[in-house]
């Protein structure tokens, strides 16, 4: 179940409404539930630690078709019960959990269109719930009008929010925050039209 609802994405949508009235900027958000199911990561632990059985079996006066089967039986084991999610929670390094939702933020500015539009002014907030990941991503109309840094407490400020269960007043904050900055930088003039959806793009929420 996505950590806000259909009220709350409307009011998201109308804030992504509000904002691009300022602004020439083309502003889409994204919230993910997860960005890997890490279900190789379970199988790399098992692996690792049935490649040590044999060498603490060693001395053992096991023979080697039995140290074999010990081997074969721990990775079988670890395999499924290293799946539960708790367990498995606790198996995925902080920074594995940054590379691939990084990776998917990177592939969602690409598959909603934001580097198509027309004067390369697209933005995407994404979040990744599983990961408490928050990225600001910018085309390069943007990004050579607006210094990084000045996206990076707006990050900050949000992945608190997104750790403290507040998703949507995240949003809105950060839409605020950004449509201060894109005003700024990208005023809105009169020939540009709404090129992408202004909706709350939810993934991996059945």
């Amino acid at each position: 179940m996505a950590l806000i609802g259909t009220a709350e994405q409307t009011r998201i949508s109308e804030a992504i409404a509000e904002v691009e009235r300022g602004t020439d900027a083309e502003l889409v958000t994204v919230l993910a539930a997860a960005s890997d199911d890490y279900r190789y990561i379970p199988l790399l632990w098992a692996a690792l630690v049935a490649l040590i059985v044999p060498s603490a079996l060693y001395l053992t006066p096991l023979s080697t078709s039995w140290m074999i089967t010990a081997q074969l039986a721990t990775f079988l084991v670890l395999a499924v019960l290293l799946q539960i999610e708790t367990l498995r929670a606790r198996l995925i390094p902080k920074s594995v959990r940054t590379l691939r939702a990084a990776n998917m933020a990177r592939r969602q500015f690409l598959e909603q269109g934001l580097h198509h539009t027309s004067d390369d002014t697209g933005v995407l907030i994404f979040v990744s719930e599983a990961e408490r990941y928050v990225e600001i991503l910018v085309d390069r109309g943007i990004s050579a009008k607006v210094d990084n840094e000045r996206w990076s407490s707006i990050i900050e400020n949000f992945v608190k929010d997104v750790h403290d269960g507040q998703v949507e007043q995240g949003f809105l904050t950060a839409l605020a925050c950004c449509g201060d900055i894109l005003a700024e930088a990208v005023p809105k003039t009169p020939d540009n039209h709404n090129e992408l959806d202004n909706r709350l793009i939810l993934i991996g929420y059945d």
